[in-house]
């Protein structure tokens, strides 16, 4: 396959796997301010091999009073097993970053946050371990998912898709 192929199918040189879904918070209550260990996963593919780098993309929406804001923090962990055996922190944190903002009389933000992280030097199992900050001392909420997408499979294409679509190549 070519370069071009590569530039032009990214999506056969990647694969996505579940951190966590439909996790939520209230300002000053359940959920903010709380850390959220997401689901341990395997970088390694049959007949592919292992991931060396990833993208964490948490999603969100929350509903912010006006200049109240929605952060989230977190890190990474690695372990020997998928149940987390010798967890042990990963590379470094990364701060908190606000990814939203509320407007004027109050409103809904929607969207994404993204870290990137290199995987070169971790052990086989990862995940990523979350926390959502809403500033408001009440009433605001927020709801949010994550996934890791992985790259750097020593052999490619590492796509677990069915289907590539508009494209005359098969995965």
């Amino acid at each position: 396959m070519s370069s071009r192929d590569k530039f032009l199918n990214g999506g056969a040189y990647c694969r996505t796997v579940f951190q966590a879904i439909n996790k939520t918070a209230l300002a000053a209550g359940t959920g903010d301010a709380t850390e959220v260990d997401c689901a341990w996963v395997d970088r390694m593919l049959d007949n592919v091999g292992m991931a060396l780098s990833a993208k964490l993309v948490i999603t969100y929406t929350a509903a912010l009073e006006t200049g109240e804001t929605l952060s989230f923090a977190g890190n990474f962990q690695d372990a020997s097993a998928l149940a987390g055996t010798g967890a042990a922190d990963y590379s470094t944190a990364f701060a908190a970053a606000v990814v939203a903002t509320g407007d004027s009389g109050g409103s809904t933000e929607t969207g994404t946050y993204e870290v990137d992280v290199d995987l070169a030097g971790a052990r086989e199992f990862i995940r990523a371990q979350i926390t959502p900050n809403l500033s408001r001392g009440a009433t605001d909420t927020c709801e949010w998912s994550a996934s890791l997408v992985l790259f750097g499979d020593h052999r490619q294409p590492s796509t677990q898709a069915t289907y590539s679509l508009g494209n005359a190549n098969s995965i």
